[in-house]
Formats: C-alpha cells, sequence, structure tokens
C-alpha cells in the first residue's frame, strides 16, 4: 500500500528492531502516536528483540525475513533484501506477528528516516490527481519481466551505452540497492574519429557545440559590440572616423587552440564520469556487446577477446549516429561525431542538411570567420515552428551564411586539396570540409536484436518501445535510440532514473515526454517548448488557436548599429476557449536560460494570464512574454514600442 492511499485504507505498519536501539525506539514511538490520533487508518505492530545479535539472526541469518520479503514483492525493491540494520519497516494486510507475515507484505518502507518519511506522507492530505505521467494522465503499466532478486545472474540491471542516460540510470538504480554494470564502447566514426565515457552530449554533441557557439558569440561581440561600449576605442579611432565609432575589423582566429581546449575540457568530464561510476558502486566494463539471448551478451575487448555478462534485466541506451552522405564520393563527407576535433583547420565549409545540427553547425563555423554554405533540400529546421525557422534563416543570411536551396550533393570528388561538391541541379563548387547533418540513426546495427527479437524500426534503426520496455519484456530502452522520444540529452536523463525507479524502487511514475523545452544554438538562438503554430492548429482547430507575438530589439543590441536589421521575436501560442497556453517560443540572445522557467510554468498548465499578470525582470528579454498583448488576427503591427 502506498501512502497516498492511506487516508480512505487502514494501515498496518511493522516496525522490527532491537530494543536497545534508538532509531528503532524513535520510529515505533512516532508510529504509535499517529495511531493514537488516527486509530480507524493506522495500526502499529512492533517486533521487539532483546539484542542486535537476536534481531539480525531473524533479519539476516536464521528466518531471513529480509530475503522472503524481497522474494514476496516479486524484484519490485531491492532494497529491501540489502537492509541490515535496525529498525526494518514494512507494511502489510495482517497484524501477525510470524515468521510467516513476509508473505503478507504490501511495501518495503525502509529504516528510521524512511518510516519518519512515510509517516509525513501519512499525515498530509491526500494529493491532486497527478496529471503529468506519460504526458495523458497514465502510470506505466509495466508487462511482467521474469526479474526476482534471488536470480543467478552476473547482474540485476546491464546498460548498453555509456552516455548521459545510461549513466544516470545505472546511478539511479544501483542507489535503490541494485547490482549494475555499464557497458560502454565507442565504435569509431567512418573518418576515424573516437571518444570517451559520457555518449554523443558530452563528446560529439551538446558541450563541444555549446563551447564553440560561446566562441562564434564571443567573436560577434568583439566586431559588432565593444567599440559601440567603448571598449578598445582610442581618442585617434575616434577622430579618423569623425567623432563615431565604427565596428572592429575581424580577429584572428586559432581553429587549433580553440579545438584543444575544447578537448582538454571533454577529456576532463570523462575522467570524472569514469569515477562517479565508480564512487557509486556501479561496475564500468569497457566492452562491445551483442545479444547472444534475453539474459546474455557477448562482449569484445579492443584486443579482440571475446566472453560474456549476464544479467536479469537489460536497458538499451546506445543512442544514435549521424547518417552518412548517400551519393557518389560521399564517404569524403565528416560529421558531427568529426568536426569538433578536427585536426586542421575547416576552410570553406559545405554544411549538407538542414537540421538543428547543420544549422548549429554552420552559425559556429562562420562566427568564427569561416566561409560556410549550407545545402537545403527542402525546408529549415522540420518539426519547429515554421515562422521560427523562417527567422533563423533570415537572420543566418544577413550573417553572411550561403543558402543553397532546393538541392542535394549527387557527388563528391577531391580536387586537389579541396572537395568538389556537384549538386543536383548542375552547379559546383569547391570546399575545404563538407560535413553532412541530414539525420540520425540508431546506433543498433550490430547489437544483435534479432537473436531476442526486439523489434525495430526499419526507417531509422531505432528501438519500438511502450513505457521504455521493448518487445522483450526484461530489456528496456531509452534515450535516442528509442523511436519517437526526443533526442535531447535531459529526455534520456529523466526516462533513465524514472525507469530505474520502477524496476527497482517500486515507482509507477511514467516519463512525460510533452512540454519539453528545447534550445536550438543558432546564430539567433532559439527557445521553444510546447506545440509549433501550425500543430496546435492541426490539434486544436483554427477556429481555437490565438497567437500573441512581439518583435523587440534586445537592450544588449541597441547600441551596435550593424545589428539595427536584427530584432528578437517572441510568440505564445493559447487555446482561446480556456486560456490555456499551448506553447511559447523565442528568438534572442540567451534563449535556453529564458525558456527554462517557462517549461516549469508549462508542465503546470500555465494559462495566458498567468504569463500576463506576472511582474517581468527589467530591462531584460524574458519579460517580453509578460508583455505580450497583440494577437495575429487583429492585423495590429507587432514591434514593440518604448521602454
Amino acid at each position: 500500500m502506498t501512502s497516498a492511499a492511506a487516508a480512505t485504507t487502514k494501515s498496518i505498519i511493522h516496525v522490527a528492531g532491537y530494543s536497545s536501539c534508538g532509531f528503532y525506539r524513535r520510529a515505533a514511538s512516532v508510529v504509535a502516536s499517529l495511531s493514537l490520533l488516527f486509530p480507524h487508518r493506522l495500526q502499529l505492530v512492533q517486533h521487539e528483540f532483546t539484542s542486535r545479535d537476536e534481531f539480525r539472526e531473524w533479519l539476516i541469518h536464521g528466518t531471513n525475513f529480509r530475503e522472503r520479503v524481497g522474494n514476496t514483492l516479486g524484484g519490485g525493491n531491492l532494497r529491501a533484501s540489502a537492509h541490515s540494520s535496525s529498525p526494518f519497516c514494512w507494511t502489510s494486510n495482517t497484524a501477525d506477528k510470524s515468521s510467516n507475515s513476509a508473505d503478507s507484505v504490501l511495501e518495503f518502507i525502509g529504516g528510521c528516516d524512511d518510516a519518519l518519511d512515510w509517516c509525513r506522507k501519512f499525515a498530509q492530505p491526500p494529493p491532486a490527481p497527478s496529471t503529468s505521467t506519460d504526458g495523458e494522465g497514465n502510470i506505466a503499466e509495466m508487462v511482467p519481466d521474469g526479474h526476482s532478486p534471488s536470480h543467478s545472474y552476473d547482474y540485476d540491471l546491464l546498460i548498453l551505452g555509456g552516455g548521459s542516460g545510461g549513466l544516470a540510470a545505472s546511478k539511479e538504480a544501483a542507489k535503490l540497492g541494485a547490482k549494475v554494470a555499464v557497458l560502454d564502447y565507442v565504435k569509431p566514426s567512418p573518418a576515424g574519429s573516437k571518444w570517451g565515457l559520457g555518449g554523443t552530449c558530452v563528446n560529439v554533441g551538446c558541450i563541444p557545440k555549446k563551447l564553440m557557439h560561446n566562441a562564434a558569440l564571443l567573436n560577434g561581440n568583439y566586431v559588432h559590440d565593444q567599440p559601440h561600449y567603448g571598449i578598445g576605442v582610442t581618442p585617434e579611432s575616434i577622430e579618423a572616423n569623425y567623432g563615431m565609432t565604427q565596428d572592429n575589423t575581424a580577429a584572428t582566429h586559432s581553429w587549433d587552440m580553440l579545438k584543444q581546449n575544447v578537448q582538454n575540457h571533454i577529456r576532463g568530464l570523462n575522467f570524472k564520469y569514469r569515477v562517479d561510476l565508480r564512487e557509486k558502486e556501479v561496475t564500468y566494463l569497457n566492452l562491445l556487446g551483442k545479444f547472444v539471448d534475453k539474459n546474455t551478451i557477448e562482449t569484445v575487448d579492443k584486443k579482440g577477446n571475446v566472453d560474456t555478462v549476464t544479467f536479469s534485466r537489460c536497458m538499451i541506451a546506445v543512442g544514435g549516429r549521424p547518417t552518412p552522405l548517400n551519393c557518389e564520393g560521399g564517404e569524403m563527407a565528416i560529421s558531427s561525431d568529426d568536426i569538433f576535433s578536427l585536426d586542421r583547420d575547416p576552410g570553406k565549409v559545405l554544411c549538407v542538411g538542414a537540421s538543428y545540427i547543420s544549422l548549429e553547425c554552420a552559425g559556429f563555423l562562420r562566427g568564427i570567420g569561416k566561409d560556410v554554405t549550407v545545402a537545403v533540400r527542402s525546408i529549415l529546421l522540420r518539426g519547429f515552428d515554421r515562422e521560427c525557422a523562417k527567422l533563423i534563416g533570415e537572420h543566418m543570411k544577413d550573417e553572411g551564411i550561403v543558402f543553397r536551396e532546393e538541392v542535394v550533393p549527387t557527388k563528391l570528388e577531391k580536387v586537389g586539396e579541396k572537395i568538389k561538391v556537384t549538386f543536383s541541379n548542375g552547379e559546383s563548387d569547391e570546399y575545404d570540409t563538407v560535413l553532412a547533418a541530414i539525420g540520425r540513426s540508431g546506433d543498433t546495427s550490430k547489437l544483435g536484436l534479432e537473436n531476442v527479437g526486439v523489434a525495430v524500426n526499419s526507417k531509422n534503426s531505432k528501438i519500438s518501445a511502450k513505457f521504455e520496455q521493448t518487445s522483450v519484456p526484461n530489456i528496456y530502452v531509452i534515450g535516442d535510440v528509442m523511436d519517437g522520444c526526443p533526442e535531447l540529452t535531459p529526455v534520456a536523463i529523466h526516462a533513465g532514473k524514472a525507469l530505474s525507479r520502477r524496476l527497482f524502487g517500486g515507482s509507477n511514475q511514467a516519463m512525460d515526454y510533452r512540454n519539453i523545452c528545447t534550445t536550438v544554438f543558432t546564430p539567433l538562438e532559439y527557445g521553444t517548448v510546447g506545440y509549433s503554430e501550425d500543430e496546435a492548429i492541426a490539434e486544436f482547430g483554427e477556429e481555437t488557436v490565438t497567437v500573441y507575438h512581439k518583435y523587440f530589439i534586445p537592450l544588449e543590441w541597441s547600441l551596435s548599429p550593424s545589428r539595427g536589421s536584427h530584432q528578437g521575436f517572441c510568440k505564445a501560442i493559447v487555446n482561446k476557449h480556456t486560456d490555456k497556453v499551448l506553447g511559447l517560443h523565442y528568438l534572442g540572445p540567451n534563449a535556453g536560460e529564458v525558456m527554462q522557467g517557462f517549461g516549469t510554468a508549462m508542465k503546470l498548465g500555465c494559462k495566458f494570464e498567468d504569463i500576463t499578470e506576472t511582474v517581468g525582470i527589467h530591462p531584460t528579454t524574458a519579460e517580453e512574454f509578460t508583455t505580450l498583448s497583440i494577437t495575429k488576427e487583429s492585423g495590429e503591427d507587432a514591434a514593440a514600442s518604448g521602454c
């Protein structure tokens, strides 16, 4: 029984310990007090032993009560079978004090602190029904997977993949008493790039991308902003410019220094992750794995030595890899797996694709002074708000990025030190680097999933699952490799933790995949949460949706003449009948920082009035949301005016 149910059903709580133990006496005293206050809702049953040895004989050695409790709970809580201290507390459907009472255990509570926490929750009013489980108000209804605490396998949980999701899940499961191993082996990219523990985000994704984006921002500040704030300005330059300030000429930039410092930072993170696993008592196996059967993985180390590892449960968290460029000479292109450790200056770059990865790479490369072209087959940022995507494209063109629209490469060939690219419209050009960012596929081709019957989407090599449980009940999946899952690091982390709590902590809380914030780190940063305008109209109908919008100039840009043509933008998509906010979109500086707080508001079901009645922090760009008042349907000018 859970504490949430205690308000309507009588709870019988058992507290076992030895008489001289202060923690036992405290837990029993608090439960006894509550049972006097709520005699129809709570009953205390004490199991008091005269000595510590007698208590441990009952709990661990002779009767082995804790193991019997673990078996009764069917593996739902490994904490019970590992608990060794006084008190030992549980709820039951009977007040029976015999050893057979283990068969009637409903919930293992834990020790003294756990019992006090249970009592606090018991005494509180019942919470309102949750609406934040899987985004549809449902708990995670898992298929029984056959796990038992008394299994004979090597590990309770084996996690394939040492990325953000896998590491988070492993530590959460270990904290709940599970014996856990993480199996991680980085296969080199087609271009030969390798990296360490931590997965895509740390090594070839979010972390190096944000650092290089920051390099571009710093360079932009130097060129466009610093002189107009008086930084680096001399009397001679003022006189030469007739009392005015001018933009700086572009600074020199060392790709090698940026790359080296970024990689040094990443190597430091790789080391910290290994230390963290050791401290959390998670076994790290630097091995490549392939399923033999549903409880066995064949492993191969870097020397080719073959072995096997067995497990009761397995969690696949191998992430994805960039989709290769499929044209003649496509192997000459690199990907986002390679750009951050590229051992030469990228020079003139062609970014193939209109994904957020392609546009982010194009943005930071242009920002540090590279000649950049983007080849676009159809539309920018598919899956994001169309209006915002258009504004991002216009801004990038203003930054000097060339867009070749409605074309794809049909041939790459080496011409001296350059790569000649022929496009589908018959045109061609030469580049120093071609970076393909046309999508990502699940890294599952060599996992041997066919040996266990795990279902895979043939279009993207991702694994189908419900509540992160695959078609094979004891094999689970989280993160980018799960079909339909947003490819975002925090999503994998949250899903991994939630799954570990369900597997080993008795939770039934599903992962909520709706209203997840994200930011695209293009030159004009884009933060978003919830529905795009087109999605909202398709879902709720045009007659139900209203859009509040505004263009504004961020204050930090206002002294810089060359930024005069650039604007920020924000909009709120609202259900006009209920006033509920369906989506928020922001273009401007510090988009991630701006959007994070609104993500919490969206998760709590905020209404548009909640935002407009909030007193804004002045002067900030985030406060522009609190002053939204003009709707698209009104036809009024959405440009901000005044302070």
